[in-house]
């Protein structure tokens, strides 16, 4: 499982241009290979991962809830470092790199970043951005959920 967790990770590194130069990314690639990792050695070591896995359903079901929770805590994180930068007249973290955390399904953690750290709530055309990617996200995963039968 974990490799192929890793495999999946690394090859959206390599096919998609825009992660390769956004560090969170590499943070959320990280959490999701460890907690992969952790998950596989604690409970299922005793086991025979084939017998465990029924199909191919319940490690995309792994993954999903890895990458969600890992991308969403990274995105609000995301958030804070930004604010902070702002704050401070650091180097800021470039918005295309926001949303695309955002794209992999860290809309909640943008959500909960833009709310907590009253960042990016007063810039129009990055609320308008943001929300048509929300909508198109829906559509996107509701169309994989249809195609592969889980809805």
């Amino acid at each position: 499982m974990v490799l192929l967790i890793s495999a999946v990770m690394l090859g959206m590194l390599l096919l998609v241009a825009p992660l390769r130069r956004n560090g969170f990314y590499m943070l959320h690639m990280l959490i999701v290979i460890v907690a992969a990792w952790w998950v596989e050695t604690t409970y299922f070591y005793d086991k025979n991962l084939p017998d465990f896995i029924v199909g191919w359903k319940s490690v995309a079901l792994m993954f999903a809830v890895f990458h969600l929770i890992s991308v969403n805590v990274v995105t609000f994180l995301a958030y804070g470092f930004d604010k902070r930068a702002a704050q401070k007249n650091y180097r800021r973290i470039p918005e295309n790199q926001l949303h695309t955390l955002e794209f992999m399904g860290g809309w909640c953690g943008a959500i909960l970043g833009q709310k907590f750290f009253h960042h990016k709530t007063k810039k129009a055309s990055y609320q308008s951005f943001f929300w048509a990617m929300f909508i198109a996200e829906i559509l996107v995963v509701y169309i994989i959920l249809k195609y592969l039968r889980f809805i």
